[in-house]
């Protein structure tokens, strides 16, 4: 008896770590790819500088949780209508960047 008990936990702990490796094996966005695409297609753009249609926008704007919520609803930007050649990869990496050094982030941007 004692044996299957052990080889049934043995197989639960089994299957909870492939699924826990499966969950981390996602990438995050690639942050320095994000500030690069975030001035290219928005700073440079006009769009969100001081005096500009979006108004001064930076990683610092907004808390993190704010990032995640206005990215979970990226169709509703009011700016989304200019990223027309950014990819689902493109809006993670810019996700990450501006996330990734919000004004309540370990590390927030100092700069826009």
């Amino acid at each position: 008896m004692s044996r299957k008990i052990i080889a049934l936990l043995s197989l639960v702990l089994l299957v909870t770590s492939l699924v826990g490796v499966a969950l981390a094996a996602e990438p995050d966005g690639n942050f320095r790819k994000g500030k690069y695409l975030f001035r290219k297609n928005c700073r440079t753009a006009g769009c969100h500088v001081a005096g500009g249609d979006g108004g001064d926008l930076s990683p610092a704007t907004m808390t993190q949780a704010k990032w995640i919520e206005t990215f979970t609803n990226w169709q509703e930007i009011p700016c989304v209508d200019s990223w027309g050649g950014l990819s689902d990869s493109d809006r993670k990496d810019i996700f990450t960047y501006m996330h990734d050094f919000a004004k309540d982030s370990p590390t927030p941007a100092k700069c826009s």
